[in-house]
């Protein structure tokens, strides 16, 4: 049984025809307009509301329901299917997708090879506030001993400047020293007296 369609203004009255009536009454619709609009909400909706479209709607539902049922009367043998191992079994899979299946594998080393690492790293989000305390104070560690090679480094080029100068210094203090030596002990008369007696003696 068809439902009365509430935009029929000939139907029993509803909200919308009343609205509708108030408006055509009014002169603020009129019949011609309202027509139009009409045949354009049919034109829009026709693939919702059209009997051809909704069969092939309703048929391609019921496939789907056919196979879910399917899928679900076997359902035990399906979950015995994923959990045996499929090792050392072939897999048909046609030509045009073998350069995918190539990319698929390669993807799938990758993701093996780093497995472990993503693993260590979900491992270690519960400690991550403990780490990162950890990397702050091991930073400000580091920039304390920063400072302190930064001094040690001043106070060693501040000692090799004063090296400079003392090296510069050196050969004046020894000629000053030796001049001076020279000026106040003259060399020691015995000296050449014993070399001499010594020599008459042979």
């Amino acid at each position: 049984m068809a439902a009365a369609s509430p935009w029929d203004l000939a139907s029993a009255p509803n909200a919308a025809g009343l609205l509708l009536g108030h408006f055509v009454a009014s002169g603020l619709v009129t019949q011609k307009n309202l027509e139009i609009e009409l045949l354009r909400l049919e034109k829009d909706a026709a693939d919702v509301v059209h009997p051809s479209f909704l069969a092939e709607k309703c048929h391609a539902l019921q496939s789907m329901n056919n196979h879910l049922e399917a899928v679900l009367k076997e359902k035990r043998s399906l979950r015995q299917r994923l959990l045996k191992g499929t090792c050392q079994e072939n897999l048909p899979i046609e030509a045009v997708y073998h350069r995918y299946m190539v990319h698929l594998l390669e993807l799938a080393v990758t993701f093996i090879e780093r497995l472990e690492s993503h693993l260590e790293t979900i491992r270690n989000i519960p400690h991550l506030d403990t780490n990162l305390k950890k990397m702050s104070t091991a930073l400000a560690n580091m920039d304390i001993l920063v400072m302190k090679t930064e001094e040690l480094a001043e106070t060693i080029l501040k000692w090799r400047e004063q090296q400079k100068e003392v090296s510069s210094c050196i050969p004046k203090i020894l000629a000053e020293e030796n001049f001076l030596h020279d000026v106040i002990m003259p060399p020691l008369p015995f000296t050449s007296k014993v070399k001499v007696q010594t020599g008459n003696t042979k």
